[in-house]
């Protein structure tokens, strides 16, 4: 179990996307604090040797969905996930759907059959708030 920490109330939702050749039921918990949007994502892609492959492609179905011409990547692994090159902290700006700016910062970690992605969107993103929540997500 995914251990996190939310600096607000979270709604759940989920719906099915491709990943992996297949449909998954993504999963999220969702919320907003301060005009900072804080997410977490996961779907069972079934086949654990697929993760990293599904990593990389969702981290740039984001990065091409922001319309971001570059981002910045460093290594993230959680306690307890899947030590995978493609396990990453992401650090991109772009442009919302009504073409506004926008700032994120997402992680993508995987373990077992599940696949992660912990994102933050902001017009401007606070280290005091991005760092303690990537710093909270840990298995148990």
């Amino acid at each position: 179990m995914l251990k996190a920490a939310l600096p607000c109330k979270p709604e759940q939702a989920s719906r099915p996307v491709p990943m992996a050749g297949r449909q998954v039921e993504l999963k999220v918990l969702g919320c907003e604090a301060g005009g900072v949007t804080f997410a977490l994502l996961t779907g069972d892609i079934v086949d654990p040797l697929r993760a990293g492959d599904v990593l990389a492609q969702w981290q740039s179905a984001t990065l091409s969905n922001l319309r971001s011409s570059g981002s910045l990547d460093q290594p993230f692994l959680p306690t307890g996930a899947m030590a995978l090159p493609q396990s990453v902290r992401v650090v991109a700006q772009g442009l919302r759907a009504d073409g506004s700016k926008v700032h994120s910062q997402a992680a993508y970690f995987a373990r077992g059959s599940q696949v992660f992605q912990a994102v933050i969107y902001a017009d401007l993103i606070d280290p005091q708030a991005a760092d303690p929540f990537f710093a909270a997500l840990a298995f148990e």
